[in-house]
C-alpha cells in the first residue's frame, strides 16, 4: 500500500535532474518502492512512517549533487540492517555495485558481540574497508547520521541520546572533517554539543541571539565597507558574515581560556575573488586598511589540508574597531571548503575515481587497522588519530606532513614511515638536535635520525600522541614482549629438566599440549614465562610418572640461597631480556650487574629481579619453586646501562652540583635523575640516579665522590625511598 504520493517520488528523481541530467529515473523510482514496501510496517521514535528516514537522507545526497547510484543507496541502506530484505536480494534486484554500496552503510547489528565498545570497533573497522574501496560509502553514512541527529530529540532514552552525540562528537565529525565538508561537520558537532552539553549550548546561544539584536545589521556594514575597500583598490569580490556556530565558540573559548565577553570575533568574513593571485593582493589591501591581530595569520593556500580546503585567514581591527576574522578564497576554493568532496565529485559512467584510497588520512587509519591487534584499541587510536587540531611540518626535501596538534619528533617518523619510526634515535629541529620528546610546530622542518640498532621503547608510549605511532609502538612491545616470554619459559624449562636429570625435547612438550589445554609448544613456553603455568605443573605433564623433588616451603630462602655458590650452568641469563617486558628489576633493591640476583616468577608479569640480599625476599609468600637463579650476561657481551641509584649527603654551597657532574663524566657515566630529598642551612641530601655498567662501575663513582669535600656521605640506594 502506497503511504507517500507519487509527487514525493517525482520530485526526488527531478532534484537529480536538475544537476545530472543522465540521471537513472527507473532505478531510483524502484528503489523509492521497494524501500517504502520493505518499511511499511515500520514508525520512528518520532512516531513518524520509518520510510521517511531513508527518503530524507537521499534528499541530503541529492543537496551534494551525488549520482544515481548513490541516491539509490541511500533509498535502501536501511533495508538489510532493518527489515526482511536480504544482502542477495538487494543484488539480484539493483546489481552488485549497488548491493556493495549497501553493504558497506549497513551496521552489524545483528552480529553477537560481547559488549557495545567491541560493537562499535567492528562496526567502524568494516566501514573504514568499506570506504576505503567507494569514498560514497561514507557519504551515505554521515547523510544517515545527519538525518539522525536532526531527530535525536525524538529518542526518549538520555543515556541513548548522549551514546550517540558522543559517537557522532568522536568519530563521524570529524569524518566530515576529513573530507571537507565543512558545513555537514558543523551542524553534526553543534546537534551533538547541544545534547551533551545542553547548559553550555543554551548559554552561547541565548548571548549570540543578543548580540544579533544589539548589533542589528553590523555583519552586513562591516562586509559593505571590505568589499568597498577592495573595489577601491581593483579587486572585485563577494564579501559575507557568517556567524559562528555555538560549538566552535565553545571550543574557542576552551582552548584559549576565555569568557565569552573577550571573543570579538564571533563573526566570520567570507572574501570570494576570482584568482588565486586575488587572495593575496586582498590580504595586503586588507592588512593595509587595518591592523592585523597578531598571531591569528594562516595560509592554507600555499599548505592545503588534507581535506583539501584552501583558504587565507586573518584578524583585523576592522571598520569601527571591531575585531573580525576574515577568510579569502576563490569561488572554488568556497565549494570545497563548504561541500568538501561532493563539490568535486563527478560520477560518470566507468570513473575509476570512486576509491577512498586516494586519500592520506585514510591510508593512515587503514595503517592503524592493520597494526591494531584488538577493536577497541583500533578504535581508540582512529579517534585520536582524527579528533585533533593539526600543525605542517617540514622533510628535509620540502615534503609537508600534516600531524596533530602535540606531536612529537618520534609521531613525525611514525607519519613518514613505520620503520623511519621504528630505528628513530633522534631529531633536528630547524637544524637544532632536540630530544625524541620535543614537541613540533607550524612551519617546523624535521630531520629524523636513525640507527639500526634502535627499537621502539614502553616509554615512548608516554608521550606520542598520533593513533598510527601508538599503535606501531604497542605491536613492537607485544612481539617483543611475547618473543621474550617464549625464550624464558623455555630456559626456564630446559633448566628444570636438567636439574631433574630429565632430557627435555620439543617432542615431548608437542605431546603434552592437549592435557595442557594449549595449541602449540610456544604457547607453553609463554605461559611459563610469564609465570601463568608453573614450571613444576608443566614439567609433571611433559613428563608423566615421573616423581619431582619438591621444593621445600619458603622459611628464610633467601638466606640458604645466599650460603649457596652461584652455580652458573644451574643460572638462568637474562642476556637479551628487556627490563620492562618479560623481565623486570626491582625497585626495592636497583639491582646492577655484578650483584648475585635471584628471580621470582610473577603470575602474568615474568621474573622480577632481585639481589640476593634484598630483605622483601624475606617476606614474599610462595613456594621456593617460583625461585630461579638468574645471571646477567656474559663479559664478552658489549656492556650497556643501568641505573644505580645513590644517596648524597652534601655541604649547601655554591658549585656542589657542578662538582658531583664533573665526577660522574670523568668516570665515563651519566646522571639520568636528580631529587632533592631535604635541605637545611649547612647541608642537603639528594638522590642521584647514575646511568653505569655495573656495580663494580658504581662503586668506583661512590669512592670518587666520597673524596670531594662538599660531599659529607655518599651510599648505594638498595630501595625506593
Amino acid at each position: 500500500m502506497r503511504i507517500w504520493p507519487l509527487k514525493k517520488q517525482a520530485q526526488l528523481v527531478e532534484r537529480v535532474r536538475e544537476y545530472d541530467p543522465q540521471v537513472n529515473e527507473s532505478l531510483i523510482t524502484k528503489a523509492y518502492d521497494y524501500s517504502e514496501q520493505a518499511h511499511s510496517e515500520q514508525t520512528r521514535a518520532s512516531g513518524d512512517p520509518y520510510f521517511m528516514h531513508p527518503l530524507e537522507v537521499a534528499e541530503i545526497l541529492t543537496e551534494m549533487h551525488l549520482d544515481s547510484d548513490t541516491i539509490v543507496t541511500g533509498l535502501l541502506h536501511d533495508t538489510v540492517e532493518d527489515t526482511l530484505s536480504t544482502l542477495e536480494e538487494i543484488e539480484e534486484t539493483f546489481g552488485k555495485q549497488i548491493a556493495r554500496l549497501v553493504d558497506g552503510v549497513t551496521k552489524l547489528s545483528r552480529i553477537e558481540l560481547p559488549t557495545e565498545s567491541v560493537r562499535e570497533a567492528e562496526n567502524f573497522r568494516k566501514f573504514l574497508l568499506a570506504m576505503s574501496n567507494d569514498i560514497r560509502v561514507l557519504l551515505v553514512k554521515l547523510a544517515d547520521r545527519l538525518h539522525n541527529m536532526r531527530t535525536l530529540h525524538h529518542i526518549t532514552s538520555p543515556e541513548k541520546r548522549r551514546r550517540i552525540a558522543l559517537e557522532t562528537m568522536e568519530i563521524y565529525a570529524p569524518l566530515a572533517e576529513r573530507i571537507g565538508m565543512r558545513k555537514m561537520k558543523d551542524e553534526l558537532e553543534d546537534i551533538a554539543f547541544r545534547e551533551l552539553q545542553s547548559e553550555a549550548y543554551e548559554s552561547i546561544n541565548q548571548r549570540l541571539t543578543y548580540l544579533k539584536k544589539k548589533g542589528g545589521n553590523i555583519s552586513k556594514s562591516i562586509a559593505a565597507k571590505i568589499k568597498r575597500v577592495l573595489k577601491k583598490n581593483g579587486i572585485k569580490s563577494t564579501v559575507f558574515g557568517r556567524e559562528k556556530t555555538p560549538y566552535s565558540i565553545w571550543m574557542k573559548m576552551e582552548r584559549n581560556h576565555l569568557g565569552f565577553e573577550q571573543l570579538s570575533d564571533v563573526i566570520a568574513f567570507r572574501v570570494i575573488v576570482d584568482e588565486v593571485a586575488d587572495c593575496y593582493k586582498a590580504l595586503g589591501i586588507i592588512h593595509q586598511s587595518w591592523s592585523m591581530v597578531p598571531g591569528t595569520f594562516d595560509d592554507y593556500i600555499s599548505t592545503t589540508k588534507q581535506n583539501g580546503y584552501q583558504s587565507i585567514h586573518t584578524a583585523v581591527i576592522g571598520p569601527d574597531n571591531y575585531r573580525i576574522e576574515i577568510q579569502i578564497r576563490t569561488e572554488t576554493m568556497h565549494e570545497i571548503a563548504e561541500k568538501g568532496v561532493a563539490a568535486h565529485w563527478s560520477y560518470k559512467q566507468g570513473s575509476s575515481e570512486k576509491d577512498g584510497i586516494q586519500y592520506k588520512w585514510l591510508q593512515e587509519l587503514l595503517e592503524i587497522l592493520e597494526l591494531a591487534t584488538t577493536p577497541e584499541e583500533f578504535l581508540e587510536h582512529t579517534k585520536m588519530e582524527m579528533f585533533q587540531d593539526q600543525v605542517f611540518c617540514f622533510t628535509p626535501k620540502g615534503d609537508l606532513l600534516p600531524l596533530p596538534r602535540g606531536s612529537t619528533i618520534v609521531d613525525f617518523a611514525y607519519a613518514v614511515h613505520t620503520a623511519v619510526g621504528d630505528t628513530c634515535v633522534g631529531g633536528k629541529v630547524n637544524g637544532r638536535h632536540v630530544p625524541l620528546r620535543h614537541q613540533l610546530e607550524n612551519g617546523d622542518q624535521v630531520e629524523i635520525l636513525r640507527s639500526k640498532a634502535q627499537h621502539p621503547s614502553p616509554r615512548w608510549e608516554g608521550f606520542v600522541i598520533t593513533g598510527k605511532a601508538r599503535s606501531a609502538i604497542k605491536r613492537y612491545i607485544r612481539r617483543q614482549a611475547q618473543a621474550e616470554y617464549i625464550k624464558l619459559g623455555k630456559t626456564i624449562l630446559e633448566k628444570a629438566s636438567r636439574r631433574e636429570n630429565m632430557e627435555f625435547s620439543e617432542k615431548a612438550v608437542k605431546q603434552a599440549l592437549a592435557k595442557l589445554h594449549l595449541d602449540k609448544v610456544e604457547d607453553v613456553y609463554e605461559d611459563v614465562g610469564k609465570g601463568i603455568l608453573a614450571a613444576r605443573q608443566a614439567m609433571e605433564v611433559i613428563f608423566p610418572g615421573m616423581s619431582f623433588r619438591r621444593a621445600a616451603k619458603k622459611g628464610g630462602p633467601a638466606r640458604k640461597w645466599a650460603e649457596q655458590p652461584s652455580d652458573p650452568d644451574a643460572a638462568i641469563s637474562i642476556k637479551g631480556l628487556t627490563p620492562g617486558m618479560a623481565l623486570h628489576l626491582a625497585d626495592c633493591c636497583h639491582p646492577l650487574p655484578g650483584d648475585r640476583i635471584v628471580g621470582v616468577v610473577e603470575k602474568g608479569k615474568g621474573v622480577i629481579a632481585h639481589t640476593i640480599d634484598c630483605e622483601t625476599l624475606e617476606h614474599l609468600i610462595g613456594d621456593e619453586e617460583n625461585w630461579i637463579d638468574l645471571s646477567w650476561q656474559s663479559k664478552s657481551e658489549k656492556p650497556g646501562f643501568w641505573a644505580g641509584r645513590i644517596s648524597l649527603v652534601v655541604v649547601n654551597e655554591a658549585g656542589v652540583l657542578a662538582n658531583i657532574a664533573t665526577v660522574v663524566a670523568k668516570h665515563d657515566a651519566n646522571i639520568s635523575n636528580l631529587k632533592i630529598v631535604s635541605r637545611d642551612p649547612e647541608f642537603f641530601t639528594m638522590l642521584v640516579d647514575i646511568e653505569v655498567r655495573d656495580v663494580k662501575h658504581l662503586t668506583v663513582i661512590i669512592t670518587a665522590l666520597r673524596t670531594l669535600n662538599v660531599v659529607s656521605a655518599a651510599t648505594r640506594v638498595r630501595g625506593t625511598e
